[in-house]
């Protein structure tokens, strides 16, 4: 006998008229109610719902049922409210997001890419994913020149510093918490504007004196920022201007391995 849970309830067919897109979710009942309905309500913001209203309407819950639920869920962390833009999905999430991509394929099959990212940069080559309000290097291939960054597997870096850091922050909600902690916060910004709109950032001395970077974004379904390709060395081989050699290998690394994560359009 099949041990899989049946999926049941109605489809709702409200519209949050603030949030553009129709926001509708069936109620899947496993017998735990509470938890039925809290993984509506984020499926309703994930799906587009924002503001209370919406959220109510798409999963079809009474007002007061779905005003604890945000409440809690934006108490753990899950939800958060964004000003006038109402519930996003919360910081939580993001934590719990990078800890599963750890638990896929991503490293195994990007590693590939990163060796042949090394061989024709002849630099080091990294892999980051993000964790809450770092980035955390999940996979690393060093150069072979005796001059070279060593970046270890499993360091956690600040989303404020490095070629890397742009490439998140770009398609964070709210960059300018992150903008405002850089050295040099103008030019910080005007590099994270740049890097959402063409997908690649470089940076030189940022996190690390003496240190040159540049990154490109690996993207998933509807450009969603699965992971971060990198690579980086010396700033007299890497610098800013000498640096931006690298931009179409890495981005190369980058599309081979949303190819191989089956992400690619």
């Amino acid at each position: 006998m099949s041990s899989r849970v049946p999926y049941v309830g109605t489809m709702c067919h409200h519209v949050d008229m603030t949030s553009g897109p129709r926001a509708s979710v069936r109620v899947l009942e496993t017998g735990i109610g509470t938890l039925d309905r809290a993984l509506a309500v984020l499926e309703a913001v994930e799906q587009g719902a924002r503001t209370f209203t919406g959220i109510a309407a798409a999963t079809g819950l009474p007002r007061s049922t779905a005003h604890r639920l945000i409440k809690a869920l934006e108490a753990h962390g899950y939800l958060a409210l964004h000003g006038g833009f109402g519930y996003r999905l919360g910081p939580r999430l993001l934590g719990l997001a990078a800890s599963a991509r750890r638990d896929l394929p991503l490293r195994d099959v990007a590693h590939p890419a990163l060796e042949r990212l090394s061989r024709a940069t002849g630099e080091s080559a990294q892999l980051y994913v993000r964790s809450g309000d770092v980035r955390v290097c999940l996979d690393a291939v060093e150069s072979e020149r005796e001059l070279r960054t060593i970046v270890s597997v499993g360091a956690s870096l600040p989303l404020s510093a490095g070629s890397a850091a742009k490439v998140f922050v770009a398609w964070d909600p709210q960059p300018g918490r992150y903008v405002r902690r850089a050295t040099d916060p103008d030019r910080f910004g005007r590099e994270v504007e740049q890097a959402r709109s063409r997908g690649w950032a470089a940076s030189v001395g940022e996190r690390e004196p003496g240190v040159g970077s540049v990154s490109a974004a690996v993207r998933g379904p509807r450009d969603t920022l699965v992971a971060v390709v990198s690579v980086s060395g010396p700033a007299t081989r890497s610098g800013r201007a000498s640096g931006r050699r690298y931009v179409p290998a890495v981005e190369q690394a980058a599309r081979e391995s949303e190819v191989a994560l089956g992400t690619s359009a």
